[in-house]
């Protein structure tokens, strides 16, 4: 009988224990269900809610500005006209006619060859002319009385005509012995001296008509539009600071280079004192027309995959719209194509936008709490502050 009752409280413990640890479990099993529910998505499950709110972004309106191209490019100051001063034939130098620096005009001496060969070339030249001249004048008078036959008068006249020849290159042979200056310029440092030997190529000077400076410089092809011949440039150059030398476009290259998509022009700057060297390095700044264009700040362009877009903000929802942009200034960009005047695109908030997503205006919600602010004499300091007890 003491075995039957010690039998029975075991099993009742024993099922007493069970239905507790059941209840253990259940209630861990809710704790964590109710955990898992309330704690964010650290994955981003909480961004992408149905019901999460529109994107906050800063919007500004397009609007209609005059605007000129300015572009900015480098170039070489080249002379009007340069050459370099040498010989054509090997000879001695017996005199120097120029003195370094100085200007000179078309036509001037500079440099006197050995001529003594030359001249007696040249002499010689002259009398076996004037001898055949003397025997064709009798030639032709014993022809007249047909006591000559016609060929033998051809023969004559050949023989003038060659020794014609002979003395027109003997004197130009003597002619080479004396450099003169192709046009009117200025010298530069003597680089031979008397008694030296000069041969064809050698460089004897230089002369330079700096009076007129071309300025060449290149311009990307997307520029195009506003180059003209006659536009007007100004250039400086930090050898010369302080100072803008003015001038103009006087040509554009027939081409536009492949490899760098630029195209090369030329200015035509007056430097009558002198001032500007050949060679020298100059910044050339250049304006378009002005003309009247759409603009948007340089912050709303969006390019992707070679193309260019702007979210254009319609009521709460920002449209993606693709759109050709044209002229450029600092912090705005013209829009030739695809927005209207008075048009909100987004400036700031942009890359984390998509087509058609609700988004909040900044600018828009800033302007309307200033105006109701204004309008209602803004908040009032005694509202603001707190009731104190008594």
């Amino acid at each position: 009988m003491a075995a039957y009752f010690r039998a029975s409280r075991f099993v009742k413990k024993t099922t007493i224990q069970a239905l507790g640890g059941t209840r253990c479990a259940l209630s861990i099993l809710a704790l964590a269900c109710f955990s898992s529910s309330c704690a964010p998505d650290m994955t981003g499950g909480a961004i992408n809610r149905p019901n999460q709110g529109p994107t906050e972004v800063v919007t500004a309106a397009s609007v209609v500005k005059s605007l000129g191209v300015e572009i900015e490019a480098v170039g070489t100051a080249n002379a009007n006209e340069s050459a370099s001063v040498t010989a054509k034939v090997s000879n001695q130098v017996t005199a120097i006619r120029f003195r370094e620096g100085a200007y000179v005009k078309a036509g001037d001496v500079l440099v006197e060859l050995d001529s003594a060969e030359q001249r007696a070339t040249l002499a010689e030249a002259e009398a076996n002319l004037a001898e055949s001249e003397r025997q064709l004048a009798r030639t032709r008078d014993l022809a007249a009385k047909q006591a000559l036959s016609a060929s033998e008068l051809d023969q004559i006249e050949a023989t003038v005509k060659a020794n014609r020849a002979r003395m027109e290159g003997a004197r130009a042979r003597l002619s080479d012995t004396v450099i003169r200056a192709g046009f009117s310029g200025r010298t530069g440092f003597r680089r031979v001296s008397v008694g030296a030997v000069v041969n064809p190529g050698t460089v004897i000077t230089t002369l330079d008509d700096a009076s007129l400076i071309k300025l060449d410089f290149t311009v990307p092809d997307s520029f195009l539009f506003a180059l003209r011949v006659g536009l007007p440039v100004k250039a400086t150059t930090a050898g010369l600071r302080g100072r803008t030398f003015e001038g103009k476009i006087t040509t554009l290259d027939s081409r536009v280079d492949p490899v760098t998509r630029s195209i090369s022009v030329r200015a035509e700057i007056p430097n009558r004192d002198g001032t500007l060297k050949p060679g020298i390095f100059m910044t050339v700044t250049l304006e378009g027309d002005v003309v009247p264009g759409l603009v948007v700040p340089e912050a709303a362009i969006v390019p992707e995959q070679g193309r260019t877009y702007v979210f254009v903000v319609v009521g709460t929802e920002a449209q993606k719209r693709e759109v050709t942009v044209g002229r450029r200034k600092p912090g705005e960009v013209e829009v030739t194509k695809g927005l209207q005047e008075g048009e909100r695109v987004v400036v700031d908030g942009t890359q984390n936008l998509r087509d058609k997503a609700k988004v909040h205006d900044q600018a828009a919600a800033g302007s309307k709490a200033g105006e109701s602010g204004a309008a209602g004499g803004g908040p009032s300091s005694t509202a603001s502050k707190k009731p104190s007890k008594e």
